[in-house]
């Protein structure tokens, strides 16, 4: 917990247990431990953790009850973050950060899916960790007609949190699709796998508010560490 993100760390620890409790690593009525305990083994001030658990009450995915402690209510549905993120480790959940490794802007290559109005795309490359672990080598292509340019201090630790707040374009939906493909030859050295070796592609079709395709990204998964997640409830 004591990595620099850009993301506040009381929304950091609220993220991260809002994925806990999805992947039925804590349950349904489960008693979170003591405050000042919980904050020790989170590495963080009982200040921080209190806020991080006032979040989770508002969302409705925790009751606090006075005198006996903080109860988990697992809900569906519920606003977070990394809502559209479904890789997890094995054993479930996970925080995800970011390292972006580059931001181009370039021509759409030909083997993408078709999306946008322009022939130009903002490439960002990126290399995802789930609670330190490195998971995933993406590549996200965001049609170019909804800025002239993304810079690296642009962008957020969640890139469609950085799309609602910077460009006003909300992620309303998208279709995955999985396929086999070689990990491509620029992941860096601190990805677990080299490049070359096949594994798990997810391609990525996001659609805006109004329906149309405005991002591809593509993103290859280490399954040696995590997999790809959806729940149906």
């Amino acid at each position: 917990m004591r990595d620099r993100h850009s993301l506040p760390l009381y929304l950091q620890i609220s993220e991260m247990l809002i994925r806990e409790i999805n992947a039925g690593r804590l349950a349904e009525g489960e008693r979170l431990p003591p405050e000042r305990e919980y904050a020790a083994q989170l590495g963080t001030s009982v200040g921080t953790l209190r806020k991080s658990l006032a979040d989770l009450t508002k969302k409705g995915m925790l009751e606090r009850i006075q005198g006996s402690g903080n109860y988990v209510r697992a809900q569906s549905d519920v606003q977070s973050v990394y809502t559209f993120f479904r890789v997890e480790l094995h054993e479930g959940g996970g925080l995800p950060t970011a390292e972006l490794l580059s931001v181009d802007r370039v021509t759409k290559p030909d083997d993408l899916p078709e999306f946008g109005a322009s022939d130009e795309a903002h490439r960002i490359r990126r290399l995802r960790r789930l609670n330190g672990k490195p998971a995933v080598v993406e590549e996200i292509w965001l049609d170019a007609s909804y800025t002239s340019e993304v810079s690296e201090g642009d962008l957020s630790e969640s890139l469609y949190l950085y799309y609602r707040e910077k460009l006003g374009l909300w992620i309303k939906s998208a279709e995955d699709r999985f396929s086999v493909s070689e990990v491509p030859d620029w992941a860096p050295d601190s990805y677990g796998l080299a490049p070359g070796t096949p594994t798990v592609l997810a391609t990525r079709v996001s659609l805006a508010n109004d329906g149309s395709r405005v991002e591809v990204s593509r993103g290859w998964i280490d399954t040696n560490v995590a997999t790809y997640v959806s729940r149906l409830k």
